[in-house]
């Protein structure tokens, strides 16, 4: 299967004695003994408060942004890898994602068409993969109609994203997503191992909406591919299920 974020302190310019002030210099050891007492740190001379050296504030600068961008990709945009074809045209080997991981909390839930990247451990694979998802909870899903495309709750769906010379699908199918779930395509048909092959797995694979991580929503790298995934109207005549489940 497939898919599967120092600078160092200046020497301190050297002073000449003047040996008409011999008492106003402090002793040598003394002086010594008063850089011991904070290290890292220089003065300016008798009566003078101790200055902190640059470096100190960079690095807490540097540990500040560090635990920033931790933050931000634990919680808020996660680059991806991509590893495999599954997903061309749309998505390339070695194109890196960012994954919008907020797009889906507040209540919102992953629609018809969406790029999603999720967690198959226990139905793909012990992986992350990216899919677009064909059906949501209460959706029955069908190939083909009699033009060969994917049907869902009785509309067939024109997919213009697919890989030029692929098929909907050369494996049927006709299920149900159950509520909670979804059915995830690759847009390489023919390049993916995707829900239609795991339909005798645990689950009849169907993520869980709980596995999914987020919402692939740029590629930002290689940067001469660097793009929005805009969302895909394809699914937009598509009913709600007749057992009035998620909509798309």
């Amino acid at each position: 299967m497939d898919t599967a974020a120092q600078h160092t302190e200046r020497d301190r310019p050297s002073r000449p004695s003047d040996p008409a002030e011999p008492d106003s210099a402090e002793p040598k050891d003394q002086e010594e003994r008063s850089r011991s007492v904070f290290p890292g740190r220089r003065t300016k001379g008798p009566g003078k408060l101790a200055q902190a050296v640059p470096g100190g504030r960079i690095t807490l600068t540097a540990l500040s942004c560090l635990v920033f961008l931790f933050l931000l990709s634990r919680f808020v945009l996660q680059p991806f890898e991509i590893p495999s074809g599954s997903m061309e045209p749309g998505l390339h080997i070695g194109d890196r994602v960012l994954v919008n991981k907020v797009a889906y909390r507040f209540g919102s839930e992953p629609q018809r068409g969406d790029v999603v990247v999720f967690d198959g451990t226990g139905y793909f694979g012990g992986a992350d993969y990216v899919k677009r998802v064909a059906g949501v909870g209460g959706d029955r899903v069908v190939c083909c109609d009699s033009q060969g495309r994917v049907e869902v709750n009785g509309r067939s769906v024109d997919e213009t994203y697919l890989h030029p010379g692929d098929a909907p699908s050369q494996v049927p199918f006709d299920v149900v997503v159950p509520n909670g779930r979804l059915f995830l395509l690759g847009d390489h048909r023919s390049d993916s191992s995707d829900s239609r092959d795991h339909l005798g797995s645990p689950g009849g694979g169907m993520i869980p909406v709980t596995a999914v991580v987020g919402r692939a929503d740029w590629i930002v790298w290689p940067f001469s591919r660097w793009t929005s995934l805009e969302p895909t109207d394809a699914y937009a005549r598509v009913p709600a299920p007749s057992g009035g489940g998620a909509h798309g």
